[in-house]
């Protein structure tokens, strides 16, 4: 049976089954990313965008179309999540506003939405690349406009732009050398071509439909509310061991006992002392293990739930003057939130997955929440810079202010420079020239085979990468780490600080073995480790 119209209720279901595909299909699709990071990838965040649509129009039973499209439009523009959720909110808004004020339909006039789609799409994207998902859509709008010449019959007309995007998007890989090079088509095309299956499939059905997955969560942590609000282990407990005791596996036998003393641990061991960090339950018992190795110094014991109830008492008891400006900052790890915090952030957005992907409803929340007129965003990942700008133009009765950092430790730097007495303008240039004064390196184990650069990376491989691209890859993963110093300070006559952020499986002995080498290749370095406690980077590495 032909379908001649389409109204509020055939947009619901496709958006909904269109979710769903691409979520059965999201691993997939983040299997064709280059680059071999686990961190958010496109299928992971164009599914959490359409989530947020699909969760949006789950209840309504509106059969305007144009009413239901406004409802995607805005769901999808405050729901996105990385740059590929980004480009797909403008592909869904370029269809609402093709279909701003229709009841229905038909198979020409929902052609021509797809075309608007295409160019909504376009415009957002400062320096658009052909072989990605905006070539896709591009080539879907032509043939839709193309079909809806030769067809009243909108199932037709859809079968005809998925096909079409199949074809075209088969082809990305000639468009695009990196595709080529690691065997795959775009991610971001292919996850559009798995909506339009899925809404196919739905387009002229009845039938209830329900959605498949939950929207995942990200936290805002703010100077009254710490990291460790629900604290598991209760003291906080510093000290140095003298080491009298030595016998080869005493390294190995206590790093064990910590571990199974509590967490946050951090044990670096010199010739002839240890530097000890725990927070347990049982101080006292952690200080007489201490003891079988050698006479304790500098001992140092915090009851961190008082510390904390303290806190929210007194945050509780007075309200807090309102401020020049407020500033948002995205981390991920209770070393980089703490570290943040300490340096004037407000609030810390975390998602709770361990990634370092926020939403555009994530950063339009905290600027909203803000008491102060004028915002700072830091978005602290390149995947997150358009999501924040999206965020800033919804928000316009906010002066928003994005800083286009691309990690934490640039943000680091950046608060470094951050003065309330100073003018918004003067203070973002000097907060922006900070944090591009550093070089930023990292070391991750690759999660899947690729080729990116010319550079033959296999699942398990331990990759460098440098101010964000792939530069070197070995089995070791310290000697990838050393590698990176090397590259870092090659020729760098003005480094004069070196800082090792340790992830949350971060080896403190195999820091301690990077801060040498750093140390031998320039002695006039001053070195810094501390715990980030990031996911995904087993090291963050930073020269200024």
């Amino acid at each position: 049976m032909e379908l001649k119209y389409i109204d509020g209720q055939n947009l619901k279901r496709f958006m909904i089954n269109g979710a769903n595909r691409l979520w059965a299909n999201r691993d997939r699709v983040d299997a064709m990313n280059v680059f071999p990071v686990p961190d958010g990838d496109t299928g992971t965040n164009m599914s959490a965008t359409m989530t947020a649509v699909a969760n949006a129009v789950a209840d309504i039973n509106e059969t305007n179309i144009s009413k239901v499209a406004k409802i995607v439009s805005n769901s999808a523009l405050r729901g996105a999540r990385g740059n590929s959720g980004v480009i797909l909110s403008q592909i869904l808004r370029g269809f609402y506003k093709c279909l701003d004020g229709r009841e229905r339909v038909n198979a020409s006039e929902l052609a021509r939405c797809f075309a608007s789609a295409a160019d909504t799409a376009y415009k957002a994207v400062m320096k658009p690349k052909e072989g990605t998902m905006l070539t896709v859509i591009r080539a879907m709008g032509e043939r839709a406009v193309e079909a809806g010449y030769t067809t009243d019959d909108i199932a037709a007309l859809l079968k005809e732009i998925m096909d079409y995007g199949k074809e075209v998007l088969a082809k990305t890989p000639d468009m695009l050398p990196q595709l080529k090079n690691a065997g795959v088509v775009d991610s971001g095309g292919q996850g559009l071509v798995y909506i339009i299956e899925g809404g196919y499939e739905y387009i002229g059905s009845i039938a209830d439909i329900h959605i498949e997955r939950s929207a995942d969560t990200v936290k805002s942590i703010t100077a009254a509310q710490p990291a460790d609000a629900d604290i598991k282990f209760g003291y906080c407990t510093e000290f140095f061991v003298n080491i009298e005791n030595n016998h080869t596996d005493f390294e190995e036998d206590f790093r064990s006992y910590l571990d199974s003393m509590g967490d946050s641990i951090v044990m670096v061991c010199d010739e002839d002392i240890i530097k000890v960090h725990i927070h347990t339950n049982h101080p006292g018992e952690v200080l007489e293990k201490a003891l079988t190795i050698g006479p304790l110094e500098n001992m140092k014991i915090e009851n961190m739930r008082i510390q904390h109830s303290s806190i929210i008492k007194e945050a509780e008891e007075k309200s807090p003057a309102k401020k020049k400006f407020a500033v948002t900052a995205v981390s991920n790890g209770e070393g980089f939130e703490n570290m943040l915090l300490q340096l004037g952030v407000d609030t810390v957005l975390a998602n709770e997955n361990g990634s370092m992907r926020c939403g555009t409803d994530h950063f339009i929340s905290t600027i909203e929440n803000s008491a102060e007129d004028t915002v700072i965003v830091f978005p602290n990942d390149k995947d997150n810079i358009m999501a924040a700008k999206q965020a800033a133009e919804i928000c316009k009765e906010k002066n928003v202010v994005v800083i286009d950092t691309k990690s934490v430790p640039e943000c680091l730097e950046a608060m470094v420079m951050y003065n309330e007495d100073s003018d918004i303008d003067s203070l973002k240039e000097e907060m922006k020239e900070a944090a591009d004064a550093i070089d930023v390196a990292k070391v991750t184990k690759a999660a899947k085979d690729t080729v990116v650069d010319n550079i033959e990376i296999k699942a398990g491989d331990y990759i460098g990468i440098l101010n964000d691209k792939i530069i070197l890859k070995t089995d070791d993963r310290l000697k990838v780490s050393n590698m990176l110093v090397d590259r870092m300070l090659e020729g760098n006559d003005e480094a004069g600080i070196l800082s090792v952020y340790l992830g949350s499986d971060a080896d403190e002995k195999e820091a301690a073995a990077v801060e040498d080498h750093a140390l031998s290749v320039n002695d006039a370095l001053e070195v810094c480790v501390e715990r980030g406690g990031q996911a995904t980077y087993n090291y963050i590495i930073t020269v200024s």
